[in-house]
């Protein structure tokens, strides 16, 4: 399952999203925000990423207009490897390099088409299971 969250700046991405994860018959789980009134971000952030520690999700999608404070808040917490990617290069790394689990877009700074390019990218790439990324990491999650 994938868990989805916004503010009012991601929330038409949002709607994006959740239309390509039912056409790619994803499982997903829609947590806010259900409109486009002012709210805060890291109120979404903290429900996906307590939904991906919890088991109930194994990835998580956050978006906000840029994509920084979402990503900024989900990295606040141990175990999540969010990532935010403006291209298809760094999703597919991300994933391939960092077994990222919640990937981070601005819905004010990417347009649908790219945005929905990259969350493809992001879904289809599977972590390398390299030593040195998993050494690498290992090494992230000793800093705290």
């Amino acid at each position: 399952m994938i868990a989805v969250g916004c503010d009012q700046g991601g929330f038409l991405l949002k709607q994006e999203i959740i239309k390509l994860l039912r056409e790619r018959k994803l499982e997903y789980k829609d947590l806010g925000t259900y409109d486009e009134g002012s709210t805060d971000y890291p109120i979404y952030a903290k429900k996906v990423c307590e939904c991906i520690l919890s088991g109930e999700a194994e990835k998580g999608i956050l978006i906000c207009g840029t994509g920084i404070g979402v990503s900024m808040a989900a990295n606040r917490y141990k175990g999540i490897r969010c990532a935010l990617c403006g291209d298809v290069f760094s999703a597919k790394a991300t994933r391939s390099h960092n077994d990222s689990n919640v990937l981070a877009l601005g819905g004010r700074v990417l347009g649908t088409g790219l945005a929905l390019e990259i969350t493809n990218a992001w879904l289809d790439t599977e972590f390398s299971y390299e030593e040195r990324h998993i050494r690498r990491i290992n090494m992230l999650s000793e800093l705290g």
